[in-house]
């Protein structure tokens, strides 16, 4: 019952990730800096403490009493983390839902299950498995041997992407994607699944708060709740001092008082948007706690985000117009990633 609680946790956590950045495209008039720093407002700092005191009352004197080396590391895991979720604003924005979540996600998850081993390789742990560990051990050459899938189907994702930029005309390509730009997307992408796969260490790091939150008698489902905050501080530092190089740079901070845009609706959108997001990390931190796997419970919600963002995709039409090859060249590209991310699972519950 925990496996089929945690499953359909993920789920929804998942749907919540994959379609955050929705909201976003009913903003008008601003600047990408203005309304990712207001979602990134809810996202980090507003939403997060509200849903840990709803959750894990306590949860301040848990932060409090926690030792700072592991304030520090989970800290520095969430701001490595933040410049994966900035750049990833920018994968999307360059390459679209479909493809920008694609191939961001899938070194997200393949990374995001390898990170914490290579850690413990140089920090040994009790319980915790290191890289050479993995190396020589079947479940652990299973997960490199996904990982190793999943780059294959990162590959074919770039090659679809690049038939679809030779096909259609620039007109066609910004009817979905304004900024359609593959080389430049395809860069950042790689660089933010690299980064935000480092989340998934914030959580591990930080998971002596989410254990004292169950000691203090607090329900275990929530417990993630109290460390999510931690990471989260990281992610809004990255995040708050770009958007406000570049709001000074573009002298774009007008727009957050700008009468002539829709101000009412673009606070809105831009709200809902970053609190979508903080659901996605809500119902993983429960799923997380009903299957006890950090590592599979990553790769179970990448690849609901990734299916759900390319429902997304289609439904905005990004990929009208092409050829049936070049469409059957992503839709294999997906599948290689998704039996990746099936064989990384697999190998971390053996």
């Amino acid at each position: 019952m925990n496996a089929i609680l945690g499953i359909i946790f993920h789920s929804i956590g998942g749907f919540a990730s994959g379609s955050f950045y929705m909201p976003f495209n009913k903003v008008k008039g601003w600047a990408w800096e203005s309304y990712w720093i207001i979602g990134g407002l809810f996202s980090w700092l507003i939403v997060p403490p509200l849903a840990a005191y709803l959750t894990i009352p306590g949860f301040a004197a848990i932060i409090g009493a926690t030792s700072g080396s592991i304030l520090r590391i989970t800290f520095l895991m969430g701001l490595l983390w933040g410049i994966g979720g900035l750049t990833y604003g920018l994968g999307v924005r360059y390459l679209g839902m479909s493809l920008g979540n694609s191939v961001t996600l899938g070194f997200c998850s393949t990374l995001g299950a390898l990170v914490p081993s290579i850690y413990y390789s140089f920090h040994p742990t009790p319980g915790k498995i290191s890289l050479g560990y993995m190396i020589h051990h079947p479940g652990g050459q299973l997960v490199l041997a996904g990982i190793a899938i999943c780059i294959a189907g990162i590959i074919t994702l770039g090659v679809g992407g690049w038939r679809k930029e030779k096909e259609l005309s620039p007109e066609q390509t910004k009817a979905s994607v304004q900024e359609f730009s593959l080389v430049k997307g395809l860069i950042i992408a790689t660089i933010s699944g690299i980064l935000s796969s480092f989340f998934n260490f914030g959580i591990e790091a930080g998971k002596p708060m989410a254990e004292e939150a169950v000691k203090a008698g607090f329900n275990p489902l929530f417990q993630n709740n109290v460390t999510f905050v931690v990471v989260l501080w990281g992610g809004l530092t990255t995040n708050f001092i770009w958007t406000t190089i570049l709001n000074l740079k573009n002298r774009s901070y007008g727009n957050f008082l700008d009468k002539s845009k829709p101000l009412f609706n673009n606070y809105l959108f831009s709200a809902l948007a970053g609190t979508t997001w903080f659901l996605q990390f809500f119902f993983y931190g429960m799923g997380e706690s009903k299957l006890g796997n950090g590592a599979s419970s990553w790769i179970l919600h990448m690849s609901t985000i990734i299916l759900t963002a390319n429902m997304w995709g289609l439904y905005r039409k990004e990929w009208k117009g092409v050829s049936g090859r070049t469409f059957r060249t992503f839709v294999i590209g997906i599948a290689v990633m998704l039996l990746s991310i099936v064989m990384v699972g697999i190998g971390n519950s053996i």
